[in-house]
């Protein structure tokens, strides 16, 4: 696998590299900006294309939602409310699990699929760094073996789509993107000006992105060993997985996190201010929140069923379910937010109390699909809290309209000058 050399402010569009089916290529630093997750449009030929690309600076939900999707999402459906357009919702796994995947391995299975059939000449994604395997780095996969080597999870910002263009200059015309909201936003903005064929679009879901070296710290606050550290996940079940290199695991619930050590910068303006966690702009959204253990797929379009049906017989699918009440742990979440601050959310529970409340909320708490509502009232209360704190002049147009909507039972109401005239 090629590594990316340092970043040069001279080399945005390098000669290609063909000496293997993983290429990277050397990127441009991006321009400096307040709201960015560097996407990868700041390292472009042109980066004021992020003028009207990003999703932090003017997003318009319901005219993305209807171009790509071919309508917005319908409020008398409920649940579109919450997770936007989408033909079918499914709780699914791969048969047969593939190894170093972070859940069963569906989307990278995809990716392969695409590739083997034929229906992409590339597929745009994430790879580990070789010198830190958390530290997500872009590739132009071309062998579907080489997809093997893009499973799991990496936590940092990562310019994918500065891949785009040296992909359009090798010749490449039919692409997959898998992607984060923030990326697949800017994806679906620049789609028609890159002269593809085709292009297919899985979107995992995104709830906070940090650095890589704050992830590292984090690592360092949950175990004395973050080095063999080989797999992190935040489960539906309320809790957090570690896995190590010795084969070991360990469960630590939520309640027992240390949150409270964390600086306040630990997440960034931009991922407590996205309205986007479900990526309505995807074709096919794979995550798992609401898969009871499982992964949970959203299928948007009839090009994410084209997708999906590349599985074939690989693929369990089942109808999602949902259990419990969300709604006084969306308050909670609110309460501590607002008290927070600015910095991260406070615990206000006594010591004593967290084991026992650790032990119940897997039992009596929201899970499936209720859950995944609960996270998406979070993240738009989320929103709300913190730009009108840090940023209120954004409000009015970096809160949607359905945003306002999933917030309004717990009290929170736009106030003048915060949603569009």
């Amino acid at each position: 696998m090629d590594s990316i050399p340092t970043p040069a402010p001279d080399a945005t569009r390098p000669a290609p590299d063909d000496s293997g089916p993983l290429w990277t290529a050397r990127l441009a630093e991006p321009e400096p900006r307040v709201l960015c997750t560097d996407c990868g449009v700041s390292r472009m030929a042109d980066p004021r294309r992020c003028g009207t690309a990003c999703q932090f600076i003017r997003p318009d939900y319901p005219a993305m939602e209807t171009r790509v999707q071919g309508r917005p999402r319908d409020p008398e459906r409920e649940e579109e409310l919450f997770f936007g357009p989408y033909r079918r919702m499914v709780q699914a796994a791969l048969k047969t699990p593939r190894p170093g995947a972070q859940w069963t391995g569906i989307t990278t299975r995809l990716g392969q699929r695409l590739l083997e059939t034929g229906a992409v000449d590339a597929v745009l994604t994430m790879t580990a760094d070789p010198n830190d395997r958390w530290r997500p780095r872009p590739v132009l996969v071309t062998d579907p073996a080489a997809m093997a080597d893009c499973r799991g999870m990496r936590m940092g910002y990562a310019p994918l789509l500065a891949l785009l263009e040296p992909a359009v200059a090798r010749g490449y015309r039919r692409l997959a993107v898998i992607g984060i909201p923030c990326q697949v936003h800017a994806l679906r903005k620049l789609e028609s000006a890159l002269g593809l064929e085709r292009l297919y679009v899985i979107g995992t879901p995104c709830s906070d992105n940090t650095t890589t070296e704050n992830f590292h710290t984090f690592l360092g606050l949950l175990t004395d060993r973050p080095a063999d550290v080989t797999y992190l996940e935040f489960r539906a079940d309320y809790r957090v997985e570690l896995r190590f290199t010795d084969g070991k695991v360990r469960l630590i619930p939520f309640l027992k996190l240390p949150i409270s050590k964390l600086p306040r910068d630990f997440f960034p303006l931009t991922c407590r201010s996205c309205a986007d966690y479900t990526n309505v702009l995807a074709d096919i959204t794979v995550g798992y929140l609401a898969g009871r253990g499982e992964q949970w797929l959203l299928v948007r379009n009839e090009r994410g069923e084209e997708i999906l049906g590349l599985l074939g017989d690989e693929v369990r699918t089942r109808p999602v379910t949902t259990a419990g009440k969300r709604a006084s742990s969306v308050q909670g979440f609110i309460t501590n937010t607002e008290k927070a601050a600015g910095g991260m959310p406070v615990r206000g529970m006594p010591n004593w109390l967290r084991p026992l409340m650790g032990w119940l909320m897997p039992k009596v708490g929201p899970r499936g699909v209720e859950i995944a509502r609960a996270r998406l009232e979070m993240k738009a209360a989320e929103s709300v809290i913190h730009l009108r704190r840090e940023a209120p002049k954004r409000m009015k147009h970096m809160i949607p309209a359905h945003a306002w909507r999933l917030v309004e039972p717990y009290g929170l109401t736009p106030k003048p000058g915060e949603r569009p005239e």
